[in-house]
Parts: C-alpha cells; sequence; structure tokens
C-alpha cells in the first residue's frame, strides 16, 4: 500500500514490528481527526505483519454493547480459550458469553487477555489492530489497557486508533497523525484525480486531509465547511443519487452493529428487499459485503453517521423494528436495544425486555452497558414506581462500571420529594459515593450517614456496610467525624448472625478510644463462621488493626487474604490489601517485600480507577524512599500523592520529614512533621508513628518544648497498645528529652524493650541515638557496640544515609566501620524481586505471571536479568539465595 507523507509514522510502525519479530512487545495509539489516514496506517501495518493480525473496529451504535468490541478482536482465536488458567478462563469465558456463571473482576478479564496474546505470540509475532477506539465499548477498551500496559517480552504490537477528541489513554504512547502537507497533498490529488483540470479548490478545501482529498476529487463539494464537514456533505450527495431500496439497506447496515451478513440480509428480507436491491451502493464502492471474514464494510465509518443522521425519522423507527426481528432470541441485549429505539411511546413490554437484557449484560460484567438499558427502560416504562426501581438499578450499575459521575447524575436527577425511604437510601448512597470518590469527604460523609439512617430501620445490614463507606470518608475529616460514625456503627441493630456483628465490633473497639475489644485472629474467625464475604468483609478490620499497632496480627491476616484474593479473581479489593500488607512489612522490618507490594498495589490500583489508594500508595513510596536516602524519588511520590487529594498527605508528610531528618536537615523535617501532628488527620497511622521523629527533629532545634502535646498523644496511644515496640519509643523520646544524668537509664529501657519485641529500624535508630549520645560523653569504646549493630542494620536495610551517619560516629570513635554490601539482592528491582522470591519457591513462569498480572514470556525476562546480580545460572540455584531474598 502507498501512503503518501507518512514516512514518519510508517517508520514508528515499522519498528515496532520489527521489535516484535526480536521478541518485543510494542504499543502505539494514533491520535487525528476523521479522515486523516489512521486506518490506512493500519491496513499498512497489516500488509507488512509477518504473522498473525487480529481485528477489531469500533462502531458508534454497538459501544453500548458489552464487550462487543473485544468478542470482534478474539472471534478467530476462541479456540484457544479453553487453554488459559482456570480463573482467566473463566472470566474471559463469561463475558464473551461463551459460559454461564457471574462475571469475574475487571481486571481478571484484562489478564486473560494479556495471557492469551501471549500465548497466540509464541507462535510467532502478533499484530492486533483496533480502529475507532472512541466507538469502542468501556469494558473492552478496559480489558485491552490492562493488558497492553503490561505487555512485556511478547512478540505483540497493539495498534489502536482513534479520533482526535477520543478517549485519553494513559500510560500508552500516542503519535499524533496531522494532516498531509502541501507537497504530499497534492502528490496525493495527482494520483487518485489524475484528470483534474483544477487542483486548487480541492486542496484548499481539503486541508491536507487525505480522505478529503479523495472524496471531493470525486463529488465536488465547496464551501467554506472544515474538511470533516465537506466529506459529510459528499457522503450525503452520493447516497441521495442511490435507489430508495439501496438507501433503505445502508440505513439497515448504517444501524446493524456487529456488521453481520446473515442478520442484515433477515433485516432487508423483513424490509421487503433482497439483495440485488445492495447491488447500486457495492458499485459505488459505499459499502462491501466479505464473505470469507463474513463481514459488512463500509468505505469509511463517517459515512455510516451520515446515513443515520440523514434518514427520516420513520425510516429509522422502521430499521430498528426490522433488526430487532432479524435478531430473534440470538441477541437479546441487540433485539431488546432496537426494539427500544423503534418505540414511539412508552411500552411495558419493551421496557420489561430491556430491563431483562441488561441484567444479563450485568451478569457478565457488562455494567456500563447495563446501566445505559436500565435508563432507557425507565424512560420507556409507564409505570411511575416501576420507572424508579429501573432508574436504582441504571444508578447501581453505573457504580459498579466505576462511572460514578454518571451514578451521580442519575441519582441527583431521580432525587425528589415522594421517594420512599429505600429508594431515596439508594440514591442517596449514590451520591455519596461519587463525593467521596471526587474528594469531596464532608459532603460525602454527610450522604452516606443520611442513606444508612433511612436503611437502618428495614435493612441493618446494609445500613452497617453503608456506614463503614463513612467511615472511609470521616478518616478523611477528623477525630470527631471518625468517633461520630463509629457511635452510629455501633448502634446499628444487626440481628445477632450477621457476618458484619463481629466485623463491627473490632472496627469499633480498635479505631475508637475505648476499650480495644477481641483479637483480630477472633473477630476473624467469628467473622467468617457467620458466612463473611471474605476478603472484602475482612478489609476493614485488617486495615483497623494497624491503628493499635498490631502489626503482626495484619502481616498475617493481609498475607492470607492476599492470597485469596489472587485465587477467587477478586482484585478490586487488592490494591487495599495489598497495601495493609505493605505497611505491615515496612512496620516490622521488611522494606523490600513491602516495596514489591506496593509498587504492584499502584499498578493495581491504577488500572481500577481507584485514586483514593493510588495517593495512599504514592505516599507509602516516598516514605520508603526516604528511609533509602533517594531524594529525587521521594520527591517525586510525594508530589503526586498531594496531587491526588488529601488521602496520600499524610504519608507524604512523614516522608519528607523522615528524608530531611536523615539529610541532617532538621529545621526542614521539623516543618513537614510538626504540620502533620497538628495537623486534622493527627489520629491516622503514619502520623501517631511520625512522632519520635518529629521529637528528634525538635531535640536537634532545641525546640523540645514545642513537642509536650503530640507526645503526651504518643504515650496515650503507646500505653493503650502494651506493645514493647511502642514503649521503646517513648523511652527513646525520654531519651532524647532527658537531661544527661537521666538520658542513659531511658536509653537502655529503650533498648530493653526492643529486646522483646524486636523492630530493626526503630532498634537501629535508637542504637544509633544512644552510640551518638555516649561518643558525645567520650565514652567512645562503649559507643562502638551500639554504632557497629546500627549500621549492621540500617545497611541489610538499604537506610544509606542512616548507615552513613553510624559509620561516621563510627570514625569518630577511632574504629573501623563495618563496611560492606546493602545486601545481597540490592541489584535487584522490586520486581525482580519479587519474581525471583516467588521462582525459588517453585512457581512456574506461568503460575508467577497469573499472580503478578504479568505475561509468562515477560516473568522470564525478568528472571534472565535476576540471574547474574545473584551469581546464579538457573532456576534450581535460586533456592539457595532465597534466605537472602527473603
Amino acid at each position: 500500500m502507498l501512503l503518501y507523507g507518512r514516512g514518519t509514522e510508517l517508520a514508528a510502525v515499522g519498528r515496532l514490528l520489527a521489535e516484535a519479530g526480536a521478541g518485543r512487545a510494542g504499543v502505539l495509539v494514533l491520535r487525528g481527526e476523521p479522515g486523516v489516514g489512521k486506518s490506512a496506517l493500519l491496513a499498512a501495518a497489516a500488509e507488512s505483519a509477518s504473522g498473525r493480525v487480529l481485528r477489531a473496529t469500533g462502531v458508534e451504535s454497538e459501544a453500548r454493547l458489552p464487550y462487543a468490541a473485544l468478542s470482534q478482536l478474539l472471534a478467530p482465536v476462541l479456540d484457544r480459550v479453553p487453554e488459559l488458567p482456570g480463573p482467566q478462563r473463566a472470566a474471559l469465558e463469561r463475558v464473551l458469553g461463551l459460559a454461564d456463571g457471574p462475571a469475574g473482576d475487571r481486571l481478571l478479564v484484562g489478564l486473560a487477555v494479556l495471557t492469551l496474546l501471549g500465548d497466540l505470540a509464541e507462535q510467532g509475532p502478533l499484530l492486533c489492530l483496533v480502529d475507532d477506539v472512541q466507538w469502542v465499548d468501556r469494558e473492552s477498551a478496559e480489558a485491552l489497557q490492562v493488558a497492553a500496559r503490561r505487555l512485556g517480552a511478547e512478540a505483540v504490537v497493539l495498534l489502536l486508533a482513534t479520533r482526535a477528541d477520543g478517549p485519553e489513554l494513559p500510560g500508552l504512547p500516542e503519535l499524533r497523525v496531522e494532516p498531509l502537507g502541501e507537497a504530499a497533498a497534492a502528490e496525493l490529488l495527482a494520483a487518485v484525480a489524475p484528470g483534474l483540470a483544477d487542483a486548487e479548490p480541492v486542496l484548499a478545501a481539503a486541508q491536507g486531509n487525505p480522505l478529503a482529498l479523495v472524496e471531493l476529487a470525486a463529488g465536488g463539494a465547496g464551501g467554506v465547511l472544515p474538511p470533516t464537514g465537506r466529506l459529510r456533505v459528499a457522503y450525503h450527495g452520493q447516497v441521495s443519487r442511490l435507489p430508495g431500496g439501496a438507501q433503505r439497506w445502508l440505513l439497515l447496515a448504517a444501524l446493524e452493529e456487529s456488521g453481520s451478513p446473515e442478520v442484515l440480509l433477515r433485516a432487508a428480507q423483513e424490509s421487503g428487499l433482497t439483495a440485488a436491491d445492495l447491488a447500486p451502493a457495492e458499485q459505488q464502492g459505499l459499502i462491501r459485503v466479505e464473505l470469507t471474514a463474513n463481514q459488512v464494510v463500509f468505505r469509511h465509518p463517517l459515512l455510516r453517521s451520515v446515513l443515520v443522521d440523514r434518514a427520516p425519522l420513520v425510516d429509522r423507527l422502521a430499521a430498528h423494528a426490522a433488526l430487532a426481528r432479524a435478531y430473534g432470541q440470538r441477541e437479546p441485549l441487540r433485539r431488546a436495544w432496537h426494539l427500544a429505539l423503534a418505540a414511539t411511546g412508552r411500552d411495558a413490554a419493551v421496557a420489561e425486555e430491556l430491563a431483562s437484557a441488561a441484567a444479563g449484560a450485568a451478569s457478565r460484567g457488562g455494567h456500563t452497558g447495563a446501566s445505559a438499558a436500565y435508563e432507557r427502560a425507565a424512560r420507556l416504562s409507564p409505570d411511575p414506581l416501576r420507572a424508579r426501581e429501573l432508574t436504582v438499578e441504571a444508578v447501581e450499575a453505573a457504580l459498579e462500571a466505576g462511572e460514578v459521575g454518571r451514578a451521580e447524575a442519575l441519582a441527583a436527577a431521580a432525587d425528589g420529594p415522594g421517594l420512599d425511604a429505600a429508594t431515596r437510601a439508594h440514591l442517596l448512597f449514590a451520591r455519596g459515593v461519587a463525593e467521596f470518590w471526587r474528594g469531596e469527604h464532608r459532603s460525602a460523609h454527610r450522604r452516606l450517614g443520611e442513606a444508612a439512617g433511612l436503611a437502618a430501620e428495614f435493612a441493618p445490614g446494609p445500613a452497617a456496610r453503608v456506614l463503614v463507606q463513612a467511615v472511609h470518608a470521616a478518616w478523611y475529616l477528623d477525630a470527631a467525624a471518625v468517633r461520630g460514625t463509629l457511635t452510629a456503627l455501633g448502634a446499628v441493630e444487626l440481628p445477632a448472625d450477621d457476618p458484619l456483628v463481629p466485623v463491627v465490633r473490632y472496627v469499633t473497639g480498635a479505631m475508637g478510644d475505648g476499650p480495644e475489644g477481641p483479637a483480630l485472629t477472633e473477630a476473624e474467625r467469628a467473622a467468617r463462621a457467620a458466612g463473611a464475604v471474605a476478603p472484602v468483609d475482612l478489609a476493614l478490620p485488617c486495615g483497623a488493626a494497624l491503628l493499635p499497632g498490631r502489626d503482626e496480627e495484619v502481616l498475617d491476616l493481609a498475607g492470607r487474604l492476599v492470597r485469596e484474593a489472587r485465587e477467587s479473581g477478586a482484585f478490586g479489593t487488592l490494591p487495599t490489601l495489598l497495601f495493609f500488607l505493605a505497611e505491615a512489612e515496612l512496620f516490622t522490618g521488611r522494606p523490600g517485600t513491602a516495596d514489591e507490594h506496593a509498587g504492584e498495589a499502584l499498578r493495581l490500583a491504577e488500572d481500577c480507577g481507584q485514586p483514593l489508594w493510588t495517593g495512599q500508595l504514592h505516599g507509602f513510596l516516598a516514605y520508603l524512599a526516604a528511609a533509602r536516602g533517594e531524594d529525587a524519588r521521594c520527591r517525586e511520590h510525594a508530589g503526586l500523592a498531594r496531587a491526588r487529594g488529601a488521602s496520600g498527605v499524610p504519608w507524604a508528610q512523614w516522608a519528607l520529614g523522615v528524608l530531611e531528618l536523615g539529610a541532617g536537615r532538621a529545621e526542614d523535617a521539623f516543618g513537614q512533621l510538626a504540620a502533620l501532628a497538628g495537623g486534622g488527620q493527627n489520629f491516622q497511622v503514619s502520623a501517631v508513628r511520625s512522632v519520635p521523629d518529629l521529637v528528634e527533629a525538635a531535640v536537634r532545634l532545641r525546640r523540645p518544648e514545642e513537642v509536650a502535646e503530640p507526645l503526651a498523644r504518643f504515650e496515650r496511644w503507646a500505653d493503650r497498645s502494651g506493645l514493647p515496640w511502642a514503649r521503646a519509643l517513648v523511652h527513646r523520646c525520654h531519651a532524647l528529652l532527658a537531661p544527661e544524668e537521666l538520658a542513659e537509664e531511658c536509653y537502655l529501657a529503650a533498648l530493653a524493650r526492643h529486646a522483646e519485641q524486636p523492630r530493626p529500624w526503630e532498634q537501629a535508630r535508637t542504637e544509633l541515638l544512644y552510640g551518638e549520645w555516649l561518643r558525645r560523653g567520650r565514652r567512645r569504646s562503649e559507643a562502638r557496640v551500639p554504632l557497629r549493630s546500627a549500621e549492621r542494620t540500617l545497611r541489610q536495610l538499604g537506610a544509606l544515609p542512616w548507615a552513613e551517619r553510624a559509620r561516621l560516629e563510627l570514625d569518630a570513635t577511632g574504629a573501623p566501620a563495618a563496611r560492606g554490601p546493602v545486601g545481597a539482592v540490592a541489584g535487584l528491582t522490586p520486581q525482580e524481586s519479587q519474581i525471583v522470591r516467588l521462582a525459588a519457591q517453585g512457581l512456574s513462569n506461568r503460575d508467577i505471571a497469573a499472580q503478578l498480572f504479568l505475561s509468562a514470556r515477560t516473568v522470564g525476562h525478568h528472571l534472565y536479568k535476576a540471574y547474574p546480580k545473584l551469581g546464579v545460572s538457573s532456576r534450581t540455584d535460586l533456592a539457595r539465595v532465597l534466605p537472602t531474598l527473603s
């Protein structure tokens, strides 16, 4: 295929195809105006491809049909779906309508697509082309983006084309396809219209748009319209010159989403048309029937919208009715939509058929399409009560789809006087959730509380779950809001056998000011026995246990819940659970695995569209970078945490405080930590545990009087926890503040408590401070013991600024420092370390890929890079380094 003026674009596509031949995946989004040549570039890529090509094209009227584009793309390779890992196979089969059962997690569908593409690429390079992404259904687009962001060491190229105003595709590289330059435009026009007497008017009208050059040369549409407008005029003229039967045939094809010749022939027959009536349109090249591909294809997607826009209402209604009859019961959602679009007024039967089809779509994970269908059904229903019920269904489906803005708009439009309590509670809940995700926590908290109050009398279980969401909103307000919401939650009269009873009892105890209540393991056992849905129902108590410092219990429970979430495909909860696991790992002295799990959680949160968790995770990763002294990385994550709203600010403040403290900038450290301790969210996990750092910064500035209140609050918290490590930190703070004659007693008390419950990071910090104090008191030989221990531990943890401080102190005592490598796995990236640990445990590449949302080939690529860093040559040698990795 000869393309004029597209050297840059063809070179970019050619590079991706060449890299795929070498086993490296590539993704590119082509963005540009209609007719600028995106489809031609995709066709050129298909001609150049050396392996299999899969294609899909978005259709405007099909955008409401869940997984329609994905079904189109994967139709030629459905025979390979049974080879996928069990949960992935089940999820993909259900959303494609190949099997019955509840829909799997949307992320699992994307992972299934990734694995399938990787499997296909094992046989040779694979090219996937998706045109008109602006009309691809939301579910398909999400699955393709999940797969695209994880392609790595596979021979796969994914090219997506979308209009200039099409959807944003974050994380995917883009290439803007611009209009042709003057020379290329003139060359193209000369090639397509060699006998054209006067080229200047066409060149001026087309403005470098290749399709406009071709069509206007033939049709001669002039005037002052932009190129797309002139194209519409040109197409309108071409269609108007066709016989009436051909125009009606084209309208049927424009309204039929799948491009199926079989369906169109039946619809044509219903309309009194034959295949012969289509011939004039085929002869004009406006449409072609590809029998081998079983597809009806328009010359350009713009023609489809022209046909629909120009058709009289009576013709559109008749075409929709014919298509509904043509589908019959084979395609219930398509049939129901065409019936709805053919309706001329309210129709109970059509409304119920569309609602039934919506329920089927929702059961396969097509919540976006289901919401649109429920909304339309509500408009068609003649019964106001039933219409209200369908609107609530539309709202809830929109929430399930993550379309919180749309859910809020639907709920706000339906809310008003005269509603029953149940309906109003549903609508208030939807509006509250939307406000929560938008960061409007105060109004969200108010609406959620009101919704729970309405539901408490007739549905205490759902009311309690709404209040659990309200606790989340209160968490970003202040301690008073949290206490009030916990009080309301504790007052809900749940049935004794409700699985939420032990959850509520534990959470109110852990997060409140009263007695702590049962142990986390007891609460978990009781909740599971009562039928709690794991891991979803156990996520809140797992996180709440961090507040009273039950880190070891959280480490155990979060690890098990993460495994359950992976096995069951509940990936929407994984960012939450992985964050709790990472926090527990950090606090118990496992910063390496904490980094791995936090990084994984961040990628998943971005894929799942969870901005609150992305903010917190950026803040947490900033803290890990701060402890390692990675200034630029710390500040980058802290900035991203702040940019995502209030959720990540406490962790970001702590991170910046620790970064400055480790670098010896006590003034800057004090500013960050004092703001955290004095802010409205000073009850949060990161704020509470930052107080010892604040005390150290204040002492270095000789401003100890300014931390009396935060320290008193921290002491009360430590006393309530009853944990040796917490009391050790209290003793360390008192040692810093005490006069010289009392300081040593406090340091020794702190070290004794550390010995009872070791926390490597905090214990090394205490040893460092004690060693500094001894060295300043000229007790150099005594100082060497805690300083050597501190340096060794801090180097093992990768906390290099702190280890360097210990080294300098040791130098000052006259003793050589115990210098050595930071660790045997310091050269591994977090993802390499995670993969190596799993491989060392005996998992196959395919098993690891399923756990970490990668392809098996990418796992193998990471292992290949990790072996020389570890000094091993094969998988069997990994068992030798497993203790170091752990």
